[in-house]
């Protein structure tokens, strides 16, 4: 077996040429023969592919820069993996700032090109069959603020603040996006970053160059623009705040995210898998109403439409309860202050959360 057709067995997409595509971008033969030999220190794999152990070394090297395999300790590096999943592969080479402008576009496509053949939809089917729903929707701060019932837990702020490094680096998705697709509706990935990394994820880009270190303070502002542009908060299916496996906060979109394109190429409703609800929910004063409709521009869900009250000449809007994921960003961008959030779910649905 060469190493690809090795490599692309181990990420569950054998035979794949699209795949084999994207990693002959990334590695020449004999940098695939050395990440096709991993997990392994430098001695182990210069043992197993007869290559010499400094250029084993530099091998590596070079592929946990490109984002490629993945060193036990980021700075000693002298054991490696692969990368565990397809997904950690497509986050780690795209979510980078040092993405070459012309080859990256190149880049994206051929990721572009296997998601929508491929990957979307086999990953799509196995949340289907899984029904998984490893993260959790997070409301937006500035739209839930103010209430008793909010937990540190599913406060965006008080996360970034359990954790002692954070890191920001562009988004994977919005790359794809907006290198080979129709780009973000919701946001400029190329003027401000979104994807924030926490803990060991923000030692990782650190050390690799990928991303820039955040003050806290210098993140909570970018949590405020980050609501502001209308994407959803994500974080863990858990009480936790911060750990070795939590790493990265997501700020998606519904026209970006891979959780969204994996249900979109699998035709599967965003309800039915992939992402938890948060225990919040949107409810609209119809008198401050105005029937802008910027709070069905916002919603990622197609959780609100219009309607026509009894007795009213104009359209206000609606919440669809079931269709709500209590992501906020419809209250925080609504002009005329008629959107707000309320707790409809215990602590409880949170794992782990005690009131």
């Amino acid at each position: 077996m060469d190493p690809y057709s090795k490599i692309m067995e181990t990420l569950g997409f054998p035979g794949s040429e699209l795949l084999r595509r994207i990693l002959s971008f990334l590695m020449d033969e004999e940098e695939a023969r050395v990440a096709a030999a991993l997990p392994g220190s430098v001695d182990e794999v210069a043992s197993r592919t007869g290559l010499p152990v400094e250029r084993v070394r530099r091998v590596l090297d070079g592929l946990f820069f490109r984002g490629v395999v993945f060193p036990r300790d980021f700075k000693v590096r002298d054991y490696f993996r692969f990368a565990r999943d397809i997904i950690q592969l497509h986050d780690a080479t795209l979510a980078t700032r040092q993405l070459d402008p012309e080859r990256g576009r190149e880049f994206a496509a051929l990721w572009k090109e296997f998601g929508d053949k491929e990957y979307y939809p086999k990953f799509g089917q196995l949340i289907k069959a899984t029904g998984m729903k490893v993260w959790r929707v997070l409301p937006a701060y500035k739209a839930v603020k103010d209430s008793p019932d909010l937990l540190p837990c599913e406060d965006i702020r008080e996360i970034l603040k359990a954790n002692s490094r954070i890191a920001v680096v562009p988004c994977s998705c919005r790359t794809v996006s907006r290198l080979a697709g129709d780009g973000c509706r919701y946001t400029d990935e190329s003027k401000t970053w979104h994807c924030i990394q926490v803990g060991r994820g923000a030692e990782y880009v650190l050390e690799r160059g990928s991303g820039v270190e955040l003050s806290l303070e210098e993140a909570l502002k970018l949590i405020d623009k980050i609501e502001e542009d209308g994407l959803i908060h994500t974080w863990g299916n858990t009480a936790e705040m911060s750990g070795r496996g939590l790493t990265v906060n997501c700020n998606c979109c519904s026209d970006c995210c891979e959780f969204f394109m994996f249900l979109k190429g699998a035709n599967i409703p965003v309800t039915k898998a992939a992402l938890e609800k948060s225990r919040w929910q949107a409810f609209i004063n119809e008198e401050k109403c105005k029937g802008c409709q910027t709070c069905v521009e916002r919603c990622h869900f197609e959780a609100i439409e219009m309607h026509k009250p009894e007795g009213s000449r104009k359209y206000k809007a609606r919440v669809i309860p079931e269709n709500c994921f209590g992501c906020g960003v419809c209250a925080v961008g609504c002009p005329e202050g008629a959107i707000m959030l309320k707790a409809v779910r215990p602590p409880e649905h949170i794992p782990g959360a005690k009131t």
